[in-house]
């Protein structure tokens, strides 16, 4: 699965919207577009929310939640808002400094003495904005691997983030990170003495009645009878259930539980200015806040979109969509990926929740509604997706055949087994056990409870990794010796996860 990159390319930008006349109801044929996509891109279930005018004009669920059951889908349907979530976050901290609770642009260092990031200077000028506004100098992901569905808590998380060496420049260069968020987060506990997740359930969640909405997920399918199970066709091109993520650990990135019902409130109160139902329950200035960009993600023209530039504010993108402004978030879950949307000069508010998450008809169709609500020439954007996503996958797909072929031919490995087995170390991950098992060498991975991973040579110094997970991949990988002769494992793991592989030396 290579999707959640894609989830974070900025692909619209933010100016002022011209006066134009626009739709104001939904496309006719939206129904057969929908039931057509999800055929083409293997999505089983789908729910989508569409509000325009303070009017609901589309509040539905399509396909089923569940392959194997055929339980349908409704608007009650629980998903993974994943990284949705954020603006949560983002809105709860702007909130608190419009109440002169703090302020966004203090040193994190204030609430947390102890706090540190890779360099010294760095570590003394951070601010809540700049780890909201994922402006710290990491890469994309960095250190997702470590943090993510592990056991490490909050505070561990916070203490290995002084080990993300930077490779851009602070405060000027956009990288995602979710563990600046989490961080961001628990600032909460500091000034309010509630913990984030109380925090957002009750100022936020509760406020707006959207009280079918959980803040923290872990075990969130023995909690809900109506949640939808997660899928992905990454690495075999078939629909495989995968393990619903447990990453309240980095809960205030991205461990929202929501469904399109709820999500209805969520829009509707950003499109009327903190309003909803008449009652103001949120600051205008609070929303106009999270709204403001602080670092640049694109200024290039689209040669796709009616689009010119793009900015990430807190929580949120914000970009121009043939000259309206336009505010939007992805979210990727192992399983799910869904968007939220809202144009407010026209009214508008999207969001669309899906179970599979190699696919990228929930961007397609969120673009498509885009084009028919601001008078943007039609084009078939799925049918656009399509081609490419299918020779992407494919290409992978043959690939993975031909590292199955080798192995069959491969012989024995230059050194016997008990020569690779052990125990490896990485310095921000820590240890991974290697054993001797049925002819393959397994990998166990002490932070992340019941995954494992098998390598088996394949000839040409290649051995195949593959996950017990498929979420986190299967690749060709290598040992090297380092300067000091001892052995080095490289890991890669799936993009959507991290983007780097890891190079973990035997002890």
């Amino acid at each position: 699965m290579n999707l959640r990159c894609g989830l974070l390319l900025a692909m619209l930008g933010s100016i002022g919207a011209v006066a134009q006349s626009t739709n104001t109801s939904l496309p006719p044929t939206l129904d057969q577009y929908i039931k057509k996509g999800m055929a083409d891109w293997q999505v089983p279930g789908l729910a989508i929310v569409v509000v325009k005018d303070g009017q609901t004009l589309l509040l539905k669920g399509y396909g089923v939640k569940d392959i194997s059951t055929k339980a349908p889908v409704d608007e009650n349907t629980h998903f993974f808002i994943a990284s949705n979530s954020k603006l949560f976050t983002g809105v709860a901290l702007a909130n608190l400094e419009q109440q002169g609770k703090l302020n966004l642009n203090d040193p994190v260092t204030n609430y947390f003495p102890d706090y540190r990031l890779y360099d010294s200077l760095s570590t003394r000028l951070v601010s809540i904005r700049d780890l909201l506004s994922h402006r710290i100098g990491t890469k994309t992901f960095q250190g997702d691997f470590t943090f993510w569905n592990t056991t490490l808590t909050r505070s561990q998380i916070m203490q290995r983030m002084r080990l993300l060496q930077p490779s851009a420049v602070f405060r000027q260069d956009y990288g995602y990170c979710n563990s600046c968020f989490m961080t961001a987060g628990e600032v909460i506990p500091k000034v309010t003495g509630l913990s984030w997740e109380q925090y957002v359930q009750d100022s936020l969640l509760n406020r707006l009645g959207m009280t079918n909405s959980f803040a923290l997920s872990n075990g969130i399918e023995n909690r809900s009878q109506n949640i939808a199970t997660p899928y992905t066709t990454s690495y075999t091109g078939q629909l495989n259930t995968v393990p619903y993520d447990r990453w309240d650990n980095l809960g205030p990135a991205a461990s929202i539980v929501s469904n399109v019902k709820d999500l209805r409130q969520w829009l509707l109160c950003q499109l009327d200015s903190g309003r909803l139902q008449g009652r103001q329950l949120l600051p205008w200035a609070t929303l106009r806040k999270t709204r403001m960009i602080n670092v640049m993600t694109n200024s290039t023209r689209s040669r796709v979109f009616p689009s010119n530039f793009t900015g990430y504010g807190l929580g949120l993108f914000a970009a121009d969509y043939n000259g309206h402004q336009v505010y939007w978030h992805t979210g990727g879950a192992a399983g799910m990926v869904s968007n939220v949307c809202f144009v407010p000069d026209q009214r508008l508010g999207i969001a669309i929740l899906t179970n599979n998450d190699n696919q990228s008809f929930f961007e397609a169709l969120r673009y498509q509604l885009l084009d028919h609500f601001l008078n943007v020439p039609y084009s078939n954007r799925s049918e656009a997706f399509l081609a490419g996503f299918k020779a992407e996958l494919q290409q992978q797909l043959d690939e993975i055949a031909g590292w199955r072929k080798r192995a069959g031919k491969a012989g024995a490995p230059p050194q016997p087994l008990a020569r690779y087995a052990g125990t490896y170390q990485h310095p921000l991950y820590g240890l991974l056990h290697l054993i001797e098992k049925d002819d393959l060498l397994q990998v166990r991975f002490p932070l992340h409870p019941g995954m494992t991973a098998t390598l088996q040579y394949i000839g040409q110094d290649e051995w195949l990794l593959e996950y017990s997970n498929i979420e986190y991949g299967l690749f060709a990988t290598r040992f090297r010796s380092n300067a000091q002769g001892r052995l080095v494992l490289s890991l890669p793991m799936n993009p959507f996860v991290e983007m780097d592989a890891y190079d973990f030396e035997k002890q």
